[in-house]
C-alpha cells in the first residue's frame, strides 16, 4: 500500500466524518477493490476505522472527524507506521507523505512512529525460490525492532546445526515472501532466516542500534555480498524459447539472455557459487538444455549421469529377470 495513499485516506476520513470505498476510489482514481483493501489492510493493523453497514454507511475514524492525527494511540500510530513504512523507502513521493503524517502526530508518539517506520524493508526480487506463508515470529521480531530490545534466538542453520544466540534486532526485511531478520550480535552485522528462526525470546535489555544505520542501505550490502557468492560461476546455455520463463523463475537474478543461436534456441546464462551447484540444478533438465561453456559445469552434468546410470540402468543381459 502507498504511504502517499494512506495518508490522503486518513485526512478524507477526517475531513468528511465517513466515507465509502466507491467515494474513495473516484477520489484517489483507484479501483473500488483497491480502496476496500486499503481501509480493510488499516482496520486489520489496528488504526481506528471502522465499517458502518446498511443505507447511507462507509467507512469512518473513531470519534468522528478530526483536522489532524492527534486522536491516534501510540499503538495504533505505530500500526500505520508500519504499513507505510516500506513504501516510503521505495518512493521519494511516499516518503514526502511519511514526514508530512509523522508531523501531525503528537511528540510522544514520533519515536515509536519512526521506529516502526524504519523497521520493515520489502525487496521484491527474488533469489530463486517461491515465497512462501509469512512467519509467525515477524510480529514479535517487528515489535522487539520497534521497541529496541534484544532478542534470544534459537536458530538453525544451512547445516541443520543449532546455536542459541543474543541479538540486537535493526530490521526485518520481506525479500518476496522469504523473511530476513538483519541483527547485531557480538561477531558483528549477521542476517537470519526467519524461517529458520525456532524460538524468539524477547528480553528487557535494550538494543544496540548504530546511530547512522539506513535499513535500505545495509540490506543493500547484504545483498551484494550474497550476490558475489552466489555468482561465482556462470555457464552458457542453449534452451529452447517456451523454457525460458521456467529457467529465468529458477535462478532468478542469475539468469541472463544472450540472443539466438542458429538453431533458433535462445543463449542463456546462469549463475551458482559452484560447477557442482550449477549442475544440480540443471542436472534434471536432460536434453532440453544443452551447455556450452565451461568445462566444469559439463564435467559435473557427466559425472552425475554416470552415477544416475550405475546406480538405474537396468540390466536387460538375456536371463536377468529386471529386463521384463
Amino acid at each position: 500500500m502507498r504511504a502517499d495513499r494512506l495518508v490522503a485516506v486518513l485526512l478524507l476520513m477526517q475531513t468528511r466524518g465517513r466515507v465509502t470505498a466507491a467515494g474513495l476510489a473516484a477520489e484517489l482514481e483507484v479501483s473500488v477493490a483497491t480502496a476496500r483493501r486499503d481501509l480493510a489492510a488499516l482496520a486489520a493493523a489496528g488504526v481506528p476505522v471502522y465499517p458502518q453497514p446498511g443505507r447511507g454507511g462507509g467507512w469512518s475514524l473513531v470519534g468522528g472527524a478530526r483536522t489532524d492525527l492527534s486522536g491516534l494511540t501510540s499503538g495504533e500510530a505505530r500500526a500505520l507506521f508500519l504499513l507505510a513504512g516500506p513504501a516510503a523507502a521505495a518512493s521519494p513521493e511516499a516518503g514526502a507523505a511519511l514526514r508530512k503524517l509523522m508531523g501531525a502526530l503528537p511528540h510522544t508518539f514520533r519515536d515509536d512512529a519512526r521506529a516502526a517506520a524504519d523497521a520493515t524493508l520489502v525487496d521484491p526480487v527474488r533469489w530463486g525460490e517461491s515465497g512462501r506463508a509469512r512467519p509467525a515470529t515477524v510480529d514479535l521480531l517487528q515489535t522487539a525492532v520497534i521497541g529496541r530490545r534484544k532478542v534470544r534466538l534459537t536458530y538453525t542453520g544451512r547445516g541443520a546445526e543449532t546455536s542459541a544466540r543474543l541479538v540486537d534486532p535493526w530490521g526485518l526485511i520481506d525479500k518476496d515472501d522469504v523473511w530476513y531478520l538483519l541483527a547485531g550480535t557480538d561477531r558483528g552485522r549477521r542476517t537470519f532466516r526467519v524461517d529458520r528462526i525456532v524460538t524468539a525470546e524477547p528480553t528487557d535489555e535494550p538494543a544496540d542500534r548504530p546511530g547512522d544505520l539506513a535499513l535500505d542501505a545495509a540490506w543493500r550490502e547484504v545483498v551484494d555480498e550474497i550476490e558475489r557468492r552466489r555468482s561465482r560461476t556462470w555457464a552458457t546455455v542453449l534452451v529452447e524459447a517456451r523454457f525460458v520463463a521456467v529457467l529465468n523463475d529458477r535462478f532468478g537474478r542469475h539468469f541472463q539472455t544472450d540472443g539466438e543461436s542458429a538453431d533458433g534456441r535462445v543463449r542463456a546464462r546462469v549463475a551458482a557459487p559452484t560447477p557442482r551447484d550449477i549442475a544440480r540444478h540443471l542436472a534434471g533438465w536432460g536434453n532440453l538444455l544443452e551447455v556450452l561453456e565451461p568445462r566444469s559445469v559439463q564435467d559435473e552434468l557427466a559425472r552425475i549421469g554416470s552415477e544416475l546410470v550405475a546406480r538405474y540402468a537396468i540390466d536387460r543381459s538375456p536371463g536377468n529377470s529386471l529386463s521384463d
